[in-house]
């Protein structure tokens, strides 16, 4: 296992493997695993550790910093941008996608849609009762 294993490539994914790495990369950023100024690891480092071409690393890093969610310094390395650029798009595909989830895991728990959305309500409740 290499220490880059929260990027997971898939061969059997039909898109290409940089369009992997950015959609990992840029989902960590929206979630925040991944704050502003946190260094990435180096092309050839990363492309190394995912056993993949430099050239892919190097594709993904460079749409990366296209929409603003790395900042490259010339000598220095990646790193992800202050303001990352991420549109709430991003973070709203991310909020769909776990309450597509929920939604099918009660489903096959049988619960109701009244008894989901109380669940929903509490833990909403519970998560700014930690947040203060």
């Amino acid at each position: 296992m290499n220490k880059h294993s929260w990027i997971t490539l898939s061969q059997s994914d039909p898109r290409a493997l940089y369009l992997q790495v950015i959609e990992q990369i840029q989902r960590r950023v929206a979630v925040g695993d991944l704050p502003p100024g946190t260094e990435l690891p180096s092309i050839r480092q990363l492309a190394a550790d995912l056993s993949v071409s430099v050239i892919t690393i190097k594709r993904a890093y460079l749409e990366l910093e296209r929409d603003g969610t790395i900042t490259t310094r010339h000598g220095k390395g990646s790193v992800v941008s202050e303001n990352p650029g991420l549109s709430t798009t991003l973070a709203e595909r991310e909020l769909e996608s776990y309450l597509n989830s929920a939604a099918e895991l009660g489903s096959l728990l049988g619960l109701s849609k009244t008894e989901l959305q109380r669940r929903l309500a509490e833990a909403y409740e519970a998560s700014h009762r930690r947040q203060k």
